[in-house]
């Protein structure tokens, strides 16, 4: 009776797990729509072709860096709206989103400018000609949906930081939804669409990320959002909102970006072992995507909570609900690990469902060994989104940036030695990367348990009651 009710009061207290739930699954749904996108992005990829589904992943991680410190700092809009509608003042919202959406406005047009560099960009990362030249193809696609995932992130956080997270679910499920539709099209030569394989899924995933943009813009405009947050008067340029902005998002694109570009460098360094190699490590990522991806909308609900809570100059219940978060993801990722060592073909049976039963056979034996280096790690991974999600909601972007900059080039630097001089294959590389997602998980868990985050604020010190 007494584990009854202790399992009642942790559901049903204040940030306890029906609160958390509440807020994160719309989230958690919303990332999984994506990641069944990529998913099946990828999927009918191999079944086109293996050098595809192989390029796709360094194309799309070499596009995801560049865009990293604008996004990051537009998505930090989140930590405002959250930490303004704690405190009660909902009329400093709007001009922060606005802001937040501005930066996809004026980056833009310098990610057009990178389109006629990008045989450039991939002859330098060494991989082969065949591979490198599908490579420029899918980046120069994608760099035409940019500036659209930049205002989209600003535009989302808007009702994230509210907790309106559904909106964000329908929003982000019906442009996944598109996504898949067009890449069928697109990838094969469907509905009228012309058969251009790796390029035609760039451009679907372009086409659905400015239907996104234009799908919460109409949102926007119902009576319920645009009275009392100042979404029209405060779409001007305001430049004190803008600094501040800056000087809390800043550090957190400039982390995102250190990590994306940290695991696009290890992409890249994989990519020099050979197309089998580099097929292996995308297919491995893939699967675990599936459980990866979905605990980053588990991570926006808690960077959402804790911003809530601290804007009420509550740190206790922000602690709760970042330890509730920690409880969910290690048993979700639990049970994903346990898959991954005992089940790795059902995972797979997508994959090779339409692929050359001859060119997967090979492609498996080498996968399912990275899917067990994959659930020795993934705890880990859920330890560094929980923590690292917290400490954003209060502020200590910087922080995250400083023990990513210490961090990131040790592991690089020991895998491109030992590629370089002693010749190693991609069992050593995999060893590597285990070490260092443990490691980040470790140190995040550390900073939250010293507490400084309790007393860090992003919004005016004057609105806090």
């Amino acid at each position: 009776m007494a584990i009854f009710d202790r399992v009642t009061t942790w559901w049903s207290r204040p940030c306890g797990g029906r609160e958390v739930f509440r807020l994160a699954m719309p989230l958690i749904v919303s990332t999984a729509c994506w990641t069944v996108m990529n998913f099946t992005d990828r999927m009918f990829l191999l079944w086109h072709s293996a050098e595809e589904m192989a390029a796709v992943m360094p194309a799309g991680m070499v596009h995801f860096a560049l865009i990293c410190f604008p996004l990051g700092v537009a998505s930090y809009v989140n930590t405002f709206v959250a930490q303004y509608h704690g405190a009660g003042h909902p009329k400093r919202i709007g001009p922060v989103v606005w802001q937040g959406a501005r930066l996809g406005l004026f980056c833009f047009p310098l990610y057009l400018l990178l389109v006629p560099a990008a045989p450039w960009i991939f002859r330098c990362a060494g991989h082969e000609p065949g591979l490198a030249r599908l490579e420029v193809l899918y980046f120069q696609a994608a760099a035409f949906g940019a500036g659209a995932e930049i205002i989209a992130g600003s535009l989302s956080a808007f009702f994230t930081g509210l907790g309106v997270t559904w909106i964000v679910m329908l929003v982000d499920a019906s442009a996944a939804m598109l996504n898949i539709v067009l890449d069928f099209g697109w990838i094969f030569g469907h509905f009228g669409l012309p058969a251009l394989g790796i390029e035609g899924a760039a451009w679907a995933t372009v086409t659905s990320l400015w239907f996104r943009v234009a799908f919460y813009l109409t949102l926007m405009t119902l009576p319920r959002f645009r009275r009392g947050h100042q979404l029209w008067t405060g779409r001007r340029f305001n430049p004190a909102i803008f600094r501040r902005l800056l000087h809390y998002g800043g550090p957190n694109g400039l982390q995102m970006l250190v990590d994306v570009a940290g695991f696009t460098l290890f992409l890249l360094l994989v990519g020099t072992l050979g197309p089998d190699a580099m097929a292996a490590t995308t297919l491995a990522f893939n699967v675990n995507a599936l459980a990866f991806v979905p605990m980053l909308g588990l991570g926006i609900a808690l960077t959402t909570m804790v911003g809530q809570q601290l804007g009420r100059n509550r740190s206790d219940l922000a602690a709760r609900a970042t330890w509730t978060a920690l409880g969910m993801a290690e048993l979700y990722m639990g049970a994903m690990a346990a898959f991954y060592v005992l089940a790795p073909d059902l995972l797979l049976m997508g994959h090779a469902a339409g692929a050359s039963p001859e060119e997967f056979a090979k492609l498996r034996a080498t996968t399912v060994v990275l899917l067990r280096f994959t659930a020795a790690f993934c705890l880990f991974d859920a330890m560094n989104v929980v923590f690292v999600s917290a400490l954003k909601g209060a502020g200590d972007t910087r922080f995250i940036l400083l023990a990513l900059l210490t961090i990131t080039p040790i592991p690089l630097a020991v895998i491109w030695t030992g590629i370089r001089y002693s010749a190693w294959g991609l069992m050593p590389c995999w060893t590597v990367i285990t070490i260092w997602a443990c490691t980040q998980g470790t140190t995040y868990l550390v900073r939250f348990l010293q507490g400084r985050w309790r007393h860090m604020r992003v919004i005016e010190p004057e609105l806090l009651t």
